[in-house]
């Protein structure tokens, strides 16, 4: 009797702290369709559960930042339809784009991207869409080259960095075949929330000339960071 009470009493718990929230926070949907109107095919993430991740994987090493199916490129859709019931099925989850599809991203520590954001600016140049991951990451979204027909001329995201070895690639990264990022409003296991710096529907920029821009940013961030962090001379 009383192990049934305390059963009882756990099925209670759980249908209070899940009441409220089979709806997704305000905001979410539209955000969602608004990357898929802009042409970016989106799947969904797991999502942060406590101390660590929604998946059933034990020590998740990337919590709430991948996504859900090993399927998950050939699941990506820009179907609202689709994307009302995935979030109708889990609206706690973060959601990826998969990248080198319709559009690549450039994906670079924030102290760069906000180097090459003032220098863009003053140039003139051309930036397309612009998310922040956290505070850490800035990802600046690009038109891709897809799949091109000479295999020499172009190569797939593994042979750059796994996104499940991102934090071994601290420097720039280019998201394309094989990839993913996530979106909007997606949250991380710090709390901190991936956004839109720049809205998803501007024209997305030829990858090239922003690539030479941000490996600049990129060296001289951290030639900034290396002088900052050098020992102060005896005297």
């Amino acid at each position: 009797m009383e192990r049934r009470s305390r059963m009882s009493e756990w099925l209670r718990r759980r249908s209070r702290s899940s009441a409220g929230a089979d709806q997704p926070a305000p905001g979410v949907t539209e955000l969602l369709l608004s990357a898929a109107a802009a042409s970016f095919p989106v799947a969904p993430a797991a999502h942060v559960s406590g101390f660590g991740c929604s998946c059933d994987r034990i020590g998740c090493p990337t919590p709430a930042v991948h996504p859900v199916s090993f399927a998950w490129q050939t699941q990506a859709t820009t179907d609202p339809e689709q994307i009302a019931r995935w979030l109708r099925s889990e609206p706690r989850a973060n959601f990826v784009t998969a990248t080198g599809v319709n559009h690549d991203v450039l994906d670079v520590p924030a102290s760069a991207g906000q180097i090459a954001l003032e220098r863009l600016a003053a140039e003139g140049l051309a930036v397309g869409p612009v998310a922040s991951r956290g505070p850490g990451r800035l990802l600046f979204f690009t038109a891709t080259r897809g799949t091109p027909e000479d295999e020499d001329e172009w190569w797939p995201c593994e042979l750059d960095c796994h996104p499940e070895t991102l934090d071994d690639h601290p420097g720039l990264r280019w998201h394309c075949r094989g990839s993913y990022v996530l979106l909007p409003p997606s949250r991380l296991p710090d709390g901190s929330v991936v956004t839109w710096i720049r809205p998803p529907d501007l024209p997305l920029p030829d990858a090239l000339p922003l690539l030479d821009v941000l490996a600049d940013a990129c060296a001289q961030a951290a030639d900034e960071e290396g002088e900052q962090a050098a020992p102060l001379p005896y005297g």
